[in-house]
């Protein structure tokens, strides 16, 4: 190549290499190959904040066992032997009239002759079939008549019925077999009335030497009154309540479920009682109760005081014909 080609190409040169980076800097520039990975936008799904409400396992829950079920006890319930028809009939409501009556009320135990190995109380208190009997025919020939306690404790309490003049009242303690069979008859026989005072749990539990529910309403149902002489017979003075209330209660609810008939009066064990023991005999709606007090006058202030005349094991007919016709 010549020295003069140089100068004359030189120009042309680099017109051309200006064109082309002009035409460059106008050409598009192509996107970069892919390697640009867009950072997720976070999605709307929430994120899980544990709640604050506890799940209710009921692992502590005790399963219920009736532990505290009452196991019945030995006491027996009294079986209903018949289907009350009746309510309780109100007893005689008093018409504030003071009276005052005298009226035996004699006090029977055991009608039988007692046996060689008895004490002194039951040969005291034991007069035989032949001795009641001289008694009652005595008492029926001087004129005296036998009336009901509930008759005296209704006369005292309200003016009727009207009363014999010479009225006596036989009533017989304890429920004692032998007063079925020996003191029963007899009061048949003369046209007598009764009352006898029965320990009620004695009679249910069939002890040996009382009377049963089947005599008992035999002697009911021939015209005898049945009246309580508690439960099992206790000392009812300086008792509680709620002892009372099962003696007294108790013992009328038992006649009333074996019997059917609603006893009028109660006669005190040994003739132990207290003003709280009169107060649960009245609220129990007896009309009266008897003690062992002695005397023949009653009046109707003292409907659940009302005295005795205590027949002994050792009084002849005279005897007890002076008892009856003493004012005392």
């Amino acid at each position: 190549m010549s020295s003069n080609f140089l100068p004359r190409v030189a120009p042309l040169l680099l017109l051309i290499g200006g064109l082309m980076i002009t035409l460059g800097a106008c050409a598009p520039i192509a996107p970069p190959t892919a390697t640009w990975t867009p950072t997720p936008t976070p999605s709307s799904t929430p994120t899980l904040t544990p709640s604050l409400t506890p799940t209710l396992t009921p692992s502590v829950t005790p399963t219920l066992t009736p532990s505290l079920t009452p196991t019945p006890s030995a006491t027996r319930t009294p079986t209903p032997t018949f289907t009350p028809t009746s309510t309780v009939t109100p007893g005689p409501t008093p018409d504030a009239q003071v009276r005052s009556a005298n009226v035996p009320i004699l006090m029977y135990h055991y009608v039988s002759a007692p046996p060689p190995e008895a004490d002194v109380y039951r040969r005291d208190l034991s007069v035989t079939p032949d001795q009641l009997a001289g008694q009652i025919e005595a008492m029926a020939a001087a004129g005296f008549v036998s009336v009901r306690l509930s008759d005296l404790i209704s006369y005292l309490a309200t003016g009727r019925p009207l009363l014999p003049p010479k009225s006596v009242v036989l009533t017989f303690d304890d429920g004692y077999r032998d007063n079925f069979d020996n003191a029963f008859p007899l009061l048949k026989q003369a046209g007598f009335t009764a009352t006898f005072f029965v320990i009620t749990d004695f009679v249910d539990a069939g002890r040996p030497g009382y009377m049963t529910w089947d005599e008992l309403r035999e002697l009911h149902d021939a015209g005898m009154d049945i009246g309580s002489h508690s439960r099992d017979h206790p000392d009812l003075a300086g008792r509680a309540a709620d002892f009372l209330v099962w003696q007294v209660l108790g013992s009328r609810e038992m006649i009333e479920s074996r019997l059917g008939f609603t006893p009028r009066a109660f006669c005190y064990p040994s003739g132990r009682y207290d003003p709280l023991a009169v107060q649960v005999v009245q609220s129990a709606n007896f009309w009266g109760a008897v003690t062992t007090r002695q005397g023949a006058t009653h009046d109707s202030e003292h409907l659940f005081e009302l005295t005795r005349v205590r027949i002994r094991g050792g009084h002849t007919v005279a005897d007890v014909m002076r008892l009856l016709t003493t004012d005392w």
